[in-house]
């Protein structure tokens, strides 16, 4: 027989997968097939496939009989907008994109193999789990992927889809890589299924409710971005790498901005006059970022607090904005430990962080408190500190006790720190303040209620502003709102060659 000819046959096997029957109910139950997400992925004809011969070698259980073109996931390399990025994709249609000894051994040299020259990774999961009938060998493969997961850590950018079921061991790996994208209906996420809780716990629980998208999104945070479809998931994930450098030895791509608009006059007003009065801070990351595009992350989870990429200038940017329309822009638990998360990723990869405050404080009550506020909040802390990036904190409006050191302010390492005219920089609010400070003198007024509203607005007046921390250099300086964007991108520009270290140790013991 042609040898040649041969080569072409074992190939169409292999691209084959599991057969038209197979790929026929994969499309059926809304799913695009490994080749066809990676098609789309990758610029076209970019991608360049690794391992496809390589198959299982097990014989219990009648194994030695089944067939595993591609040994059910596809690996390889190819391009994303000119970047290399390595990637792999599970088959579904090849026994349920089970996870055996040699699939994972695909999926681990795709990684070292993007180790060693600093690309991306991208994996697209879509798998039964372990492969019962290899026992051990596959929880050793699993262990080999997490362990390569930690290795890469804060190295190279380790991006999962999720978008079929991931359930068990496997749920592991996405955990920890850095971002994870989940699909709409698709893909479902858990330790143990319905059946098992049901079993145990006597629990009734659909999948979709268990370890669904928005599931994962909202409530867990185990997710950080929510796709409609396959091809959304997809194409979202070529958004993310643009934000993304290739390495932690680089910076992430610069993109052609256009002007720069230095005036935008529509934000000296935008501040509500009354305190209490809450407006959403979208409007003013849009205002201030390149034509508007934010990638936000974990939109659906902890919403006191907005993280994500833009651009300012054409550089990538991480944002951290307290949001004033849910829970008053409050700290709690799940803000800070996403804001922590979200700090220490951009630092990990050279992304500058541009930090929006109007906080409160950290939410009260004792569900907090036993929840750990002290513990989450502290990571935020922790995160700042560390961080070497660039970092620019901008107060919009209220900055008050530990909440304003959580955002960024000087002592945590901002490197500038810019106010607008209507931030309020205090220990606490002014009707607090006044409560305490002048609480004999309200005692003791013939009129109690007109002595504290007139003690209220002497501290406003004296405390509750940006010039008391202007004075001791706190703020670098106080700016008029429409000249914010072009202050913004000439402190970012102007911040380009920070060199910072830190001291010399095995790693520091964050408060986890």
């Amino acid at each position: 027989m042609d040898k040649n000819k041969l080569l072409i046959e074992k190939k169409e096997t292999v691209v084959a997968g599991g057969g038209p029957k197979r790929i026929e109910k994969q499309h059926a139950s809304g799913k695009l097939t490994a080749r066809e997400r990676l098609a789309l992925l990758f610029d076209e004809d970019t991608f360049i496939e690794l391992d496809a011969f390589i198959t299982h070698r097990s014989t219990n259980f009648g194994m030695d009989k089944i067939k595993a073109p591609g040994e059910g996931v596809v690996t390889g390399y190819g391009y994303i907008d000119d970047r290399l990025v390595y990637a792999y994709a599970q088959d579904f249609t090849v026994i349920g994109g089970s996870l055996g000894e040699m699939h994972a051994a695909k999926i681990v040299k795709v990684q070292e193999n993007a180790m060693k020259v600093g690309a991306p990774v991208v994996g697209l999961n879509d798998s039964g789990g372990a492969r019962i009938q290899e026992g051990v060998d596959a929880l050793s493969g699993y262990a080999k992927i997490f362990y390569a997961n930690t290795m890469a850590s804060g190295v190279i950018p380790q991006i999962t889809a999720i978008m079929g079921p991931c359930a068990g061991g496997a749920v592991y790996s996405p955990a920890l890589t850095d971002f994870v994208f989940m699909v709409d209906k698709s893909a479902q996420m858990f330790i143990t299924g319905p059946q098992v809780i049901e079993t145990v716990t006597g629990e009734k629980v659909s999948a979709e409710e268990l370890g669904g998208s928005m599931t994962h999104n909202s409530i867990s945070g185990v997710a950080h971005f929510h796709n409609v479809s396959d091809e959304d998931t997809i194409a979202q994930i070529r958004r993310l790498i643009s934000f993304l450098p290739s390495n932690n030895a680089q910076r992430a791509p610069m993109m052609d901005s256009g002007e720069v608009e230095g005036f935008l006059e529509h934000l000296d007003n935008f501040i509500p006059e009354s305190p209490n009065k809450p407006y959403d801070m979208h409007k003013v990351i849009q205002s201030l970022v390149d034509h508007g595009d934010f990638m936000e992350y974990q939109a659906y989870f902890a919403k006191n607090i907005i993280t994500g990429f833009a651009r300012m200038g054409g550089r990538s940017i991480g944002i951290v904005a307290n949001q004033p329309m849910v829970l008053a822009g409050t700290l709690d638990v799940n803000a800070s430990t996403k804001a922590a998360r979200f700090i220490r990723t951009c630092d990990a990869f050279n992304i500058p962080l541009l930090n929006l405050v109007d906080v409160p404080g950290f939410l009260p009550g004792t569900e907090q408190e036993y929840a750990g506020i002290i513990r989450h909040g502290a990571k935020m802390l922790y995160s700042y500190s560390e961080a070497t990036v660039p970092k620019v904190t901008l107060i919009t409006r209220k900055a008050y006790g530990g909440a304003y050191i959580a955002m960024c302010n000087k002592e945590l390492g901002a490197d500038v720190v810019y106010a607008w005219p209507t931030a309020e920089i205090a220990v606490m609010g002014p009707q607090g303040a006044a409560n305490i400070i002048f609480r004999k003198e309200i005692g003791e007024a013939d009129d109690p209620i007109a002595e504290r509203q007139a003690r209220i607005e002497q501290y406003d007046n004296e405390f509750a502003t940006p010039y008391k921390a202007a004075e001791r250099g706190y703020v670098d300086d106080i700016i008029l709102p429409h000249s914010t964007r072009a202050r913004l991108v000439d402190a970012f520009v102007m911040l380009e060659g920070k060199r910072a270290s830190l001291p010399r140790k095995k790693h520091g013991n964050m408060p986890l």
